[in-house]
Formats: structure tokens, sequence, C-alpha cells
């Protein structure tokens, strides 16, 4: 087993060409025109940016990483005693504006998260398909030994039987 686990989320190839054009069009702007080219790098960067976690089992410690195009940055910590790692549905809510006009844009998301001092929590990765975030959290339990609960329907939360998930990839659950 490997004795570094690191995930860190995916950006579309949209973001990643619209952020790319921006940031073309910042540097360009700032170089040739004015200062008005600074503005829209942060647009950019927000588009290009991703979050993860890279756990080192062997100094049992953990880092939050912010990545832009390849580049991390984060702060190793010390891992704290991970009770269960769980599966949870969400929605993220992006707000979109144009000129005067503005509107929410709601996406199904999935979050893992690692807890740990029953209720204190590590989020660990995002990701918009299920199988992935189940494939993820099943990874991050098993190299650190623990629990793995379903908690994707809200007010119903279940262990899921690792065993059965590692032969076959499905999410059975724990009697």
């Amino acid at each position: 087993m490997n004795k570094t686990i690191r995930y860190v989320e995916k950006v579309s190839l949209l973001k990643t060409v619209l952020g790319v054009l921006i940031a073309c069009f910042s540097i360009y702007s700032f170089i040739f025109q004015s200062l008005f080219g600074i503005v829209p790098i942060a647009i950019s960067l927000v588009l290009l940016q991703t979050k993860g976690v890279e756990i080192d089992l062997l100094s049992k410690k953990i880092k939050n990483i912010y990545s832009v195009l390849g580049i991390d940055f984060g702060k190793w910590k010390e891992l704290p005693e991970i009770e269960y790692v769980s599966v949870f549905a969400t929605q993220e809510n992006i707000a979109i504006w144009a000129s005067s006009a503005s509107a929410n844009v709601k996406n199904d998301i999935f979050k893992l998260n690692l807890f740990y001092d029953t209720n204190k929590k590590i989020e660990a990765y995002t990701t918009y398909e299920e199988k992935e975030a189940f494939e993820v959290g099943h990874h991050i339990s098993e190299a650190l030994n623990t629990d793995l609960l379903d908690a994707t329907i809200i007010g119903c939360s279940k262990l899921v039987d690792k065993d059965i998930f590692r032969e076959t990839g499905t999410v059975k659950y724990l009697e």
C-alpha cells in the first residue's frame, strides 16, 4: 500500500479553457493597456482552483490542498484518530451575474468527510459522481482502517459493507 493518499477535485475542461483564456486576456490587458487587467486574473484563479486532501499514512499527517494549474498550496497537520469516513449528498449553489441579471445554478454534489472526536470533521473531497465518492471513500476508509458511512439520504445514514464493496463495487449495508 502507498504511504500517501492524494485526492484532488477535477476541473472541467470548460472551466480550464475559460480560466486560461481569461488569464491570457488579463495579462495582455495589463501589459499593453491598463491596470484593469489585474481584475480578471482573480476570476481566472477562481475558475482554475481545485481542492483536495493528501494523507501521509506513515507520519499520520494530513494536508488540505488548494491547487491552481498543478501548483499546490497547503500545510501539513497532525491527523486525528478518524472514527469513520462519510459520503454526504448535498447541493452547491453557484451565483452567475451578468450586467444587471443574475441566476442561481444548483448542482448535486457528494462530499467526503473524515469524522473524529465524535462530531468534528475534515472535508476531504468533493465530486459530482456518487460512484466516485464511494470509491474514494472506500479507499480512504481502508487505508485508515475505519468504517464507511453512507449519508447520501437525509436522516438515513447506514454503514457500508466494505467487503462487498471491494468485491463488487456496489453499496450494500451492514445489518
